[in-house]
């Protein structure tokens, strides 16, 4: 997906291919979606969609999960070369008033330039139109509440949090199916033409969470990230074989480090791999040293 503040580190880190000349800010890696679809690339369902095996071979290959009309994740790597706008996605309640979509997400940062950063939840806690006014004039990037990030660090979003991810950034990316997005300041950038990009001010306000400071990061409990109803991220330093889930229970992994193969499959940096419940191979064996994935799962 190009991007006005995307840049190249897709190619140079994961060795993605992508078009020349081109500032692409996201590869959407797991998706199922009227605009974009993931499509199996090795075994026997080769070729096939994943909108086709959520809607005729569901219980195979997901098992027992929440019904939904399409899978209920996004997953995303996402190349920040500059920062992105200060924005908000709506909690359901609100979402469904204004014919959007829900979104709660979740970064984890693959790599980091010197000084990067990640703008999320408000700095002190400040009443609706106080923020309002700081919007119209101009300063509501000094409300927001930054952290520095190195590689390894990683943020939970609940749908609510106002945010943006700095420039410098690498980040896999993983939320509900949702492509909502309101934003409310865009650091007064234009595009080719001169113009700035549309903000959503009045469908954001609404959405935002004012209680919201001084949010953490996210901080490992064993191996888990985050364990939220739409899903669960654990994050495994992989030195001996393991079996990724139990049999019945799909899983996805996202090589982050080293080189893994599961199922017949080898994945490097940056790939990743949905395991179906019904497959009797489970194991994830190490190929290289200092391997690490993302395990991604999703509550019953």
């Amino acid at each position: 997906m190009e991007r006005m503040w995307g840049g190249r580190r897709l190619e140079s880190e994961f060795k993605k291919r992508l078009p020349e000349d081109k500032h692409i800010g996201e590869s959407w890696e797991i998706v199922d979606r009227s605009e974009a679809q993931s499509v199996i690339r090795h075994g026997p369902l080769r070729g096939r969609t994943l909108h086709e095996l959520w809607t005729q071979d569901r219980q195979s290959i997901f098992g027992d999960i929440p019904d939904s009309t399409r899978f209920p994740l996004l997953i995303k790597l996402l190349d920040a070369h500059d920062k992105l706008s200060l924005q908000v996605h709506p909690p359901a309640e609100i979402a469904a008033q204004v014919g959007g979509e829900p979104k709660t997400e979740f970064w984890y940062v693959a790599a980091a330039q010197p000084g990067a950063k990640i703008y999320v939840g408000l700095h002190r806690k400040i009443p609706r139109p106080q923020f309002e006014q700081a919007v119209r004039s101009g300063k509501v990037a000094e409300l927001v509440h930054t952290i520095p990030v190195q590689a390894g660090d990683a943020m939970f979003l609940p749908a609510g949090r106002f945010h943006a991810i700095g420039a410098g950034n690498l980040l896999v990316e993983i939320q509900q199916n949702s492509d909502t997005t309101y934003r409310v300041f865009d650091w007064n950038r234009v595009d080719d033409h001169g113009q700035p990009r549309d903000l959503h001010v009045d469908l954001a306000l609404p959405c935002i969470d004012f209680n919201d400071v001084a949010p953490r990061l996210a901080q490992a409990k064993d191996e888990t990230l985050v364990q939220d109803k739409s899903f669960e991220v654990q994050k495994w330093n992989l030195a001996d074989a393991r079996v990724i889930a139990p049999l019945g229970q799909f899983a996805i992994v996202c090589c982050l480090t080293g080189k893994l193969r599961c199922a017949d499959v080898d994945l490097a940096p940056g790939e990743f791999l949905l395991l179906p419940a019904a497959l009797e191979d489970r194991q994830a064996k190490p190929l290289a040293t200092q391997t690490t994935l993302l395990r991604v799962t999703i509550p019953a």
